[in-house]
């Protein structure tokens, strides 16, 4: 499933592309996403120049002066640039075509993805409203997972995937930041110590930089690709890694299970 990083480098890839060109047609071949393609979409965004591309969670908006497109990628979905009018195939739901020669065509075989449009600030849509403070951005700090954490009884890792806490750490990366911080994954969260959430805090933006940055040598196969080569695995310190030895001090690494999600940790460096 697409995570931060890989909507990031989703971002990046197609951007320079994509920003101050006219829409001249948007042809949608199957509505049927996770919410229902609006009808009016299209009538939206022809004729209009897309003025930028940000990233909200895993929302990537496209920023137009009368609105927003919103697209989240879901579990399978892709965004790749076309040069020519490559055909379709079976999975290839929508294209936006634009003045410049380029196509933005978007790709969802199991259709858990969403194209959705809001004329208001993107930040009061529905989706946006609640969500938490970016991982790499200022607001979060030590004082807010502190304020975060405070009276909560879930395990640590639960917490810090809890997208009104902090948008953006999966499962991966929930896992990668407490071991780089050396938190055990089924700790209280409210009984974390000062000096652990703020290695938490650095853990965190850490893990999400490094696998942002480990995308970015594939920046360019988001044009006339397949659209998947961009995506990558941070190359993990516990994750994914049940009984091989930990990389800082060979204890096997154990895997168990949190909210239906499995967790991997080494049972000595984390506390």
């Amino acid at each position: 499933m697409p995570e931060l990083p890989e909507v990031e480098t989703t971002r990046r890839g197609i951007a320079p592309h994509l920003e101050r060109a006219q829409v001249t047609e948007m042809i949608v071949r199957e509505r049927r996403l996770r919410w229902p393609i609006p009808p009016e979409l299209p009538d939206a965004v022809v004729g209009r120049a897309l003025l930028g591309l940000e990233r909200r969670a895993k929302y990537l908006l496209f920023g137009f002066e009368h609105g927003t497109l919103l697209v989240h990628l879901g579990m399978t979905g892709t965004l790749r640039v076309l040069t020519e009018p490559f055909p379709a195939e079976k999975h290839d739901h929508v294209d936006i075509v634009l003045d410049n020669g380029r196509r933005l065509r978007f790709r969802d075989p199991r259709r858990f993805g969403a194209m959705l449009w809001h004329s208001g600030p993107p930040d009061t849509h529905p989706l946006l409203a609640a969500l938490g403070p970016e991982p790499l951005s200022e607001a979060f700090n030590t004082d807010h997972l502190a304020q975060a954490l405070a009276r909560r009884q879930a395990a640590i890792k639960q917490v810090i995937m809890d997208n009104h806490v902090v948008v953006g750490v999966g499962n991966i990366y929930a896992s990668e930041s407490l071991f780089r911080a050396r938190v055990d994954p089924r700790r209280n969260a409210a009984g974390l110590s000062g000096e652990e959430i703020a290695r938490l805090v650095a853990a965190i933006r850490e893990t999400l930089t490094d696998a942002i940055r480990a995308g970015g040598t594939t920046l360019r196969d988001f044009v006339d690709s397949d659209g998947r080569s961009g995506y990558f695995l941070l190359q993990c310190f516990v994750y994914g890694r049940t009984g091989e030895p930990c990389r800082v001090c060979g204890t096997p690494i154990q895997q168990l299970r949190q909210g239906q999600r499995a967790t991997f940790f080494c049972p000595t460096c984390q506390h």
